[in-house]
């Protein structure tokens, strides 16, 4: 066992990566937050500094709060206001204000109103004013001369203070924010500094206090300082997510390279001291607190370094350096085992090598055909024993033994099948309870995914329920698609057979959620909404074995209809048991683990039955369904306790992942899948060239400043793009893409960027970042199922688990490039990025800024802008690194990116009579004369045209389930800016009608597109069938529908009012 100076040190490392990655997350998502800002101001004619408003500032904040894993933190905007713009300002505010007010009270659901607010706002910057007696008299207006820092917009949104808003009050004021700022204005970089403050969260005494890190962002325009972001970090908020496993009792000392501190309850300092375990910490004081006894087991780290040339810099400015040292604590080490071999240890493991010798040796010369012959027994009794429970198990071996006729059972082809003379292995089971577990939605779920991604998540969730069904003494009978079928009570009877079964459905209900929570992470959008619904019944059963090809162990009887049907009645996150089984529970003294259905389920073959539900524990991340309206609260849920200490020992190995995925928000979670499905895209870029490597151009950085400057996204649009042609030698020369690492600052930079690209989509109903990631999905999906029509050998079809690089040449170049792949999935992710919610000729019409610059294809081009402004930001330089290398790349990158994005305009009528007339020529039955149309580069620029458009309306081609929740969402987007008047027609009027429209002439075209192609092997037969499917459902569901999305709607304002 490895020493505790060892493990601490291991363990030390941990923490401080992580500690530094969170801090780089934190201060990239400011930075990206302050070129957002600036960036919109600059594109903005009617806007100008220092008067700007940040709309939907508080949405804005929250998200990147949350994305960063800060619940407490508080943010500000603050203009820096120069002396002429004084009195400007004031009207700025006055105008303005009501905007903001309206957009914070709304979107934190508060209840005062605009008008109180705006009577206590102030139409001067104003400061605190006092009369000699130093009674507060109010506001008074700023008289000296200089700047000003108004406080302007916050989150968490500042209610009145003293009577006043906050909003005009001189920032200034403060000491610590005057002295940060010349820092923050001569670095342009962001500054911190701490401040000690009365605690006021919920539990804390008076007189306690907390320490926070004020982080300063500035805003900068053409080289000057013109705002700030001001950010209070309470440094206990920022340990407790660090979410690291087995971090205990640990002295955390922050350092600054700078006396720094502020404010009357905090003298200057360079040291602070928190104990820190997993999920909490706690403040020792402005002191290194560590024990000196474990000076030399200090684990140090840099988390903040502002790369700044302090030579530079007038005296007395000092811009702080931050670092981490991390320390054990003697509760620590006593918890730490330690090892201290003895004489005792050396000769047993001195007689261990020895004996092990001997066997070894015996192995090799006598028993190698032993060992073959018993793996082969083993193997074989495995597979019996997987299908067959023990004791039949058994009965079959001894039959074979004394020479019956039913040893044949093995041998279902043999003379002991079915018809053949030998007696059935069969029994009456007269006390046995039966449990279906289906997966609810999981039809829909799995219509969105590959294969693979599957049967991984059927065989991570069947695997831990087995793992229950082992430790409960339940038999798992069989899976049937979705549905989990086990027993209690055979083959060896036991009395407590309800008790089993009702403690095993109640792990696999808890188990679920945790495991679609993990596997979201790497499966994609929807995994955790996946939930299980829950059987039970208790009776008699025949069970036996059934003779013939592929004999199993099967039960059959009444008891296993009766328990199908508590399942296919019962509700998501339920377990739904009959009155036999309630009332076997009740005699066993367990009437607390049931309550009564409030209403009788009608069952087909039996009439009314009074059912029950098995109340459940709530664990952390599960919620009950509210479907259902007689549904036993959580509040009144009893625990099922086995008396286990066995009890969590299942997750034990993933407890980690578990924890940190559970505190991670939905949005984290999609981040963190898009980054797992753009990595291995990097990784095949990186490995394409990674023998014979092209060194980086130097130049490239000023072609990064210059292209798609001069002119609209939709003026570079091409109608072919020059993609990289098949070269089998080059082939050869490629690394192994496994091989390959992209490196941890290029997957940190990429993590950071789709993190502030979830930031940058709003919150939508139907057009935000969770659609996205759908998009995404689909676009996968059909690029690994791509295939080459080969002339007389039809279709072949290439599985998604052979590298994509290994399908060089097969798809008219979009397979042999992997650039083009990854610019594909990139543009998906991106193509919708700021939508404002409403279509273009919508924002044309309103003549916004953007419609102004654009003219039309409004929304994509903006999203295409956005989206590589902030990626050509230096802070993503390795990113950009792994993506191209040269100018060609970079251009083809761009060139790409374009072209899939501007696809998903489908209103645009020239793009898309442009895109008809390429399809048609260069997917002509006979060949054309215009080899340019018929080229392979043609093919692949209309073939990833359809693949985006396909994915943007993927939801059209799946699952009736799938379509029709997006669809509601799409309705609720259209339906939300009719009623802001943002659109010229009620679009319930027209929904019906307009859908059936759209499948038959856009979605269902398009579907046979794809696979009239060739291109797709089997998912275009997919798409086309589901589009057809989800046509005809609507055609009889869609009126009725429209209908109830109405009522949803009006529900939805009523709740918010």
């Amino acid at each position: 066992m490895a020493s505790f100076e060892t493990q601490f040190m291991s363990l030390g490392s941990e923490v401080s990566s992580v500690a530094r990655n969170k801090a780089d997350q934190i201060y990239s998502a400011l930075d990206a937050f302050s070129t957002f800002i600036s960036s919109k101001v600059e594109a903005d004619p009617n806007m100008r500094w220092p008067f700007v408003l940040v709309r939907d500032f508080s949405m804005k904040a929250e998200k990147i709060a949350e994305l960063v894993g800060l619940t407490s933190a508080e943010f500000a905007f603050i203009p820096i206001v120069h002396e002429e713009d004084r009195e400007g300002w004031g009207s700025f505010v006055m105008e303005s204000a009501p905007v903001y007010y309206q957009e914070s009270l709304d979107y934190a659901g508060n209840n005062k109103t605009v008008e109180e607010l705006m009577n206590t706002t102030v139409p001067f910057v104003y400061e605190n004013g006092f009369d000699e007696n130093w009674m507060y008299t109010g506001p008074a207006e700023i008289q000296r001369p200089g700047v000003v820092l108004p406080y302007w917009e916050s989150y968490p949104f500042s209610i009145p203070f003293a009577g006043f808003m906050l909003s005009g009050f001189d920032m200034l004021a403060f000491v610590e924010i005057a002295n940060q700022l010349p820092t923050t204005n001569l670095t342009q970089r962001a500054s911190t500094t701490f401040v000690q403050l009365p605690d006021f969260r919920p539990g804390a005494k008076f007189g306690d206090l907390i320490v926070e890190s004020q982080i300063m962002q500035p805003i900068i325009e053409n080289g000057k300082l013109v705002g700030v972001i001001l950010v209070k970090m309470p440094w206990i908020d920022y340990f407790q997510h660090l979410n690291v496993d087995g971090l205990t009792d640990t002295i955390a000392v922050i350092r600054s390279s700078c006396n720094i501190g502020i404010g009357s309850y905090f003298n200057k300092t360079n040291e602070l001291s928190y104990l820190i375990n997993s999920t909490n910490a706690d403040f020792l004081g402005q002191l290194d607190a560590h024990d000196p006894k474990y000076d030399d087991l200090v684990v140090s780290r840099v988390i903040l370094d502002v790369d700044v040339d302090e030579s530079d810099l007038p005296e007395g400015i000092c811009v702080p350096t931050l670092t981490l040292d991390l320390y054990p604590t003697k509760e620590l080490e006593a918890s730490f085992q330690t090892s201290k071999p003895t004489m005792y240890t050396v000769v047993v493991v001195a007689i261990f090598f020895f004996t092990s010798l001997v066997f070894v040796l015996y192995d090799y010369f006598v028993g190698r055909r032993q060992r073959k012959y018993m793996a082969r027994i083993k193997r074989q009794d495995q597979i019996v024993s997987n299908v067959f429970p023990a004791a039949i198990r058994d009965r079959l071996y001894d039959d074979e033994q004394k020479g019956s006729k039913q040893d044949n059972l093995l041998d279902p082809l043999g003379a002991g099948a079915a018809g053949a003379g030998g007696a059935p292995l069969a029994d009456l089971f007269l006390e046995t309870t039966v449990v279906f577990a289906d997966i609810a939605g999981f039809t829909a779920w799995s219509s969105a995914r590959e294969p693979a991604q599957v049967f991984v998540l059927l065989e991570t969730i069947y695997g831990a329920f087995d793992k229950h069904a082992y430790r409960h003494n339940v038999f798992k009978v069989e899976t049937v698609g979705d549905c989990y079928v086990a027993v209690a009570g055979l083959p060896e009877p036991h009395k407590d057979h309800a008790m089993s079964v009702c403690r095993f459905a109640r792990d696999c209900v808890k188990t679920m959620k945790d495991t679609t929570l993990k596997l979201e992470v790497s499966l994609g959008p929807d995994t955790s909404e996946l939930e299980l619904r829950v059987g039970v019944h208790s009776g008699q059963v025949t069970a036996g074995v059934l003779r013939g090809e592929r004999s199993r162990f099967q039960l059959f009887g009444d008891t296993m209809n009766t328990a199908a049907r508590m399942e296919s009645s019962s509700a998501r996150n339920h377990i739904q048991v009959s009155q036999v089984t309630a009332d076997l529970l009740v005699a066993s003294g367990l009437s607390g683990w049931i309550a009564p259905r409030k209403s009788k389920i009608f069952v087909k073959g039996k009439g009314e039955m009074q059912t029950y539900w098995l109340k459940i524990k709530a664990n952390k991340g599960l919620q009950q369904s509210k479907s259902k309206g007689d549904m036993p609260a959580l509040n009144e849920t009893a625990e099922l306790s086995d008396n286990s200490d066995r009890t969590s020992a299942i997750h034990s190995e993933d407890s980690f992942d578990l924890d940190r995925v559970q505190v991670m928000t939905k949005t984290e979670r999609l981040v963190e899948w898009n980054v797992e499905v753009l990595s291995p895209l990097l990784q095949q870029i990186v490995a394409s060239r990674a023998r014979d490597a092209v060194p980086i151009d130097p130049s490239l950085s000023k072609k990064e400043a210059t292209i798609g400057k001069g002119k609209t996204v939709l003026e570079e649009f091409v109608p072919i793009i020059p993609l990289k042609r098949f070269d089998a030698a080059e082939l050869s020369k490629r690394s192994d893409t496994m091989s390959i690492d992209i490196g941890e600052e290029a997957k940190t930079q990429l993590r950071n960027y789709l993190s502030n690209v979830a930031t940058m989509y709003r919150d939508n109903p139907f057009h935000n970042f969770e659609h996205a990631s759908h998009v995404t999905a689909s676009v996968k999906k059909l690029l690994t199922r791509i295939v080459k029509v080969d002339d007389g050998n039809g279709l072949r079809t290439w599985s998604d688990k052979i590298n994509l690089v290994d399908m060089a040449g097969h798809s008219y170049g979009i397979t042999s490039d992997p650039l083009t792949q990854f610019s594909v999935v990139f543009s998906a992710i991106i193509h919708d990025l700021d939508h404002p919610g409403v279509p273009n000729a919508q924002l044309v019409k309103e003549n916004t800024h953007n419609a102004q610059i654009f003219k039309k294809s409004v929304a994509e081009q903006n999203s295409v802008e956005l989206a590589w402004a902030m990626l050509m930001d230096k802070e993503y330089e390795a990113l950009r690194a792994c993506i191209y290398n040269t100018e060609d790349d970079l251009r083809r990158f761009r060139q790409l990116v374009v072209n899939t994005v501007m696809a998903t305009d489908i209103v645009d009528k020239e793009l898309q009579d442009l895109r008809k007339a390429r399809w048609e020529t260069a997917f002509a039955e006979t060949p054309v004369r215009n080899a340019n149309l018929s080229s392979d580069d043609c093919k692949a620029t209309i073939v990833i045209e359809h693949l985006i458009q396909a994915s943007d309306v993927s939801h059209t081609m799946q699952h009736w389930h799938i379509y029709k929740s997006w669809n509601e969402k799409f309705f609720m987007e259209c339906y939300a800016a009719y009623k802001a008047g943002r659109a010229d027609s009620d679009p319930s009027e027209n929904w019906y009608k307009g859908e059936i429209g759209f499948f038959d002439f856009y979605v269902i075209p398009l579907a046979k597109k794809l696979d009239n192609c060739g291109v797709f092997g089997v998912s275009s037969h997919e798409y086309l069938n589901y589009a057809q499917s989800n046509r005809d459902e609507w055609a009889r569901e869609g009126e009725r529908l429209v209908k109830e999305y109405l009522v949803r709607y009006a529900e939805a304002m009523a709740a918010q009012q």
